[in-house]
């Protein structure tokens, strides 16, 4: 895969203030805002940096959390895991693997298939509805 590396005056021109925190700063989101926390929609979320696929829509559960949550991605080596000691925890970062994006962190407390949670902020994602409704508000038959 080739890797999209951007000086950080490009990004800030390609995302918005909050996009850029989240993806370029590992920022995170408030529980509950993000525009993809309830959506239902069938369909194919994308990193809102580079438009890399990462997860599809009949991965996405309602985990509580209050982001979107996923059991996996959509194809192991787009999405990039590292240690993350920050806050005084021992988590386990996600990122894009094209464009080093931060997308949110996984768990171990997912449901099965993989016992996973792939916890992602909305602001790193970028939805594509396979129906065509672009805003994925539509309602679908996977569900969050």
């Amino acid at each position: 895969m080739d890797h999209l590396n951007l000086p950080e005056s490009e990004w800030r021109k390609r995302l918005t203030p909050e996009q850029f925190h989240v993806l370029r700063e590992a920022g995170t989101e408030r529980a509950f805002t993000g525009r993809y926390n309830d959506n239902k929609a069938d369909g194919i979320y994308a990193c809102a940096a580079c438009n890399l696929d990462l997860f599809d829509s009949i991965d996405k559960y309602d985990s509580g959390s209050g982001w979107p949550s996923f059991t996996q991605p959509i194809a192991a080596e787009n999405v990039v895991e590292h240690a993350d000691t920050s806050h005084g925890m021992r988590r386990v970062e996600a990122r894009c693997a094209r464009c080093d994006g931060h997308l949110g962190h996984v768990f171990p407390d997912g449901p099965p298939p993989t016992g996973l949670r792939y916890c992602m902020n909305s602001l790193s994602l970028d939805f594509r509805s396979r129906s065509g409704n672009a805003n994925g508000t539509s309602s679908g038959s996977s569900g969050s």
